[in-house]
């Protein structure tokens, strides 16, 4: 019954976004209380949202305070000469545009952190983007691939959290799946290629004799400081580091840096209101959409249905398949991404698969393998249950259900890529 209901509660929540019946937030707060409310246990709903909200409030937290910190860098012009240089290099070419975006995503991840990665490059390239017309879903969808793909390296959440379930060391883990991944990267700038190669074709190269702060208004040229440029640049590269070493808590890293970014570059106090104010629909729409995300998950997580989920697919799989299971892992980790928090896939479906695998002499770290090949690597950019994700979509200003649309295949086309390398090279085998 649970896992009926799990899955039911998934299937709802993923017609009514990708069909836009209603919006996220809705989606994500009814369709699990509703549900929920079949469960044993919904005298316990309202802990249960309450815990689920608990766990995401500081990753709101950090969320709002970095829309607000380079929001307020943009404001001061510290991406100006960025973009200003990148569009005198391409001339104003949206295939070129597209492979550097790819780029410039697998670079920024090498940290393995997709909020970092995206707090990075969205807010450098969706100006340069919007300047020439491209699709801000290329933008998102190929930052998204880039960075779901670099997300198997060992320090990276997925494959440590597989090395730590199964108990196996994570180089083990990754070692093998090298050449897979290297291929898979060449794949995201092959599919780079031919997305970039269509806004070509429908925009065409422009010829641009660009001078960036020409282009700007009245308005925004007032906002500019170019005068505190490098001091901007050192205090954004050492809030960077203060993220990658976590020298403190990631909401205080932001939190301390937009005080600081903001008393210094408006240090007039009905300014510092009006730049807050400025970013305040941002805002509000990706940190509503976090806590509406911590009740989905908070629902499904203590009613049992992520558990129940987890015995119902290993149930299913026949006798007969059970040598094919890194095969069938493998396959399937990237879309159950769509389904499963990274904790309870790696936490509470892997053991289990690892286990009914092991029956069939195949070792759990090959299973491992299988997994980090598309669970919440790939496919963590466009989960619904991970608040990068909403990141992603926040900052690069588009919906969940058209960006899903958009990169599903691209995502999945990668994970598959990836699985035949790794078959050809022996990372995980077939019988």
């Amino acid at each position: 019954m649970l896992a009926l209901l799990g899955f039911l509660t998934i299937a709802i929540f993923l017609y009514l976004i990708l069909s836009k019946r209603v919006s996220v937030i809705v989606a994500l707060i009814l369709v699990p209380v509703i549900l929920g409310l079949f469960t044993s246990d919904r005298g316990k709903l309202g802990q249960m949202i309450l815990e689920g909200v608990s766990g995401v409030a500081p990753t709101g937290i950090m969320l709002a305070f970095a829309i607000l910190y380079f929001g307020l860098m943009n404001n001061a012009g510290l991406f100006d000469p960025i973009i200003s240089r990148v569009l005198k290099l391409v001339k104003g070419d949206p295939l070129k545009i597209v492979i550097g975006t790819a780029i410039i995503a697998m670079v920024t991840h090498l940290d393995g952190s997709g909020a970092s990665t995206f707090l990075i490059t969205i807010p450098a390239l969706l100006p340069l983007y919007d300047r020439l017309g491209m699709s801000r879903l290329v933008l998102a969808g190929v930052v998204a691939l880039g960075a779901g793909t670099m997300n198997i390296v060992p320090w990276g959440g997925p494959t440590a959290r597989a090395a730590s379930a199964l108990g196996v060391d994570a180089n083990d883990l990754f070692t093998p799946v090298v050449p897979a991944m290297i291929v898979g990267l060449i794949w995201v700038l092959f599919s780079s290629y031919i997305l970039g190669k269509r806004e070509r074709k429908r925009l065409g190269v422009q010829e641009l004799d660009y001078n960036f702060n020409q282009e700007l208004s009245e308005a925004e040229m007032k906002l500019r400081r170019p005068k505190l440029f490098w001091f901007n640049v050192i205090l954004t590269l050492i809030t960077l580091i203060a993220l990658v070493k976590v020298w403190l808590p990631l909401p205080i890293v932001f939190m301390v840096a937009f005080a600081i970014a903001l008393i210094v570059n408006y240090p007039n106090p009905k300014e510092q209101q009006e730049r807050i104010t400025d970013q305040a629909t941002g805002v509000i729409t990706v940190v509503s959409i976090i806590f509406a995300a911590g009740v989905f998950t908070g629902v499904l997580s203590g009613t049992g249905m992520i558990e129940a989920m987890a015995k119902s697919l290993v149930s299913v799989i026949p006798d007969s398949a059970g040598s094919f299971m890194a095969l069938i892992v493998a396959i399937t980790s990237m879309p159950l991404s769509l389904v499963f928090t990274p904790d309870a896939y790696y936490f509470g479906v892997l053991p289990i698969l690892s286990e009914t695998a092991n029956a069939y002499g195949i070792a759990p770290v090959e299973i491992g393998r299988a997994a980090i090949l598309g669970q919440m690597t790939t496919g963590f950019p466009l989960s619904p249950l991970t608040a990068s994700t909403f990141l992603l979509i926040g900052l690069a200003g588009v919906e969940l259900g058209d960006h899903q649309r958009f990169i599903f295949k691209w995502a999945f086309g990668t994970t598959i890529i990836m699985t035949i390398v790794a078959f050809i090279t022996g990372a995980i085998t077939l019988f």
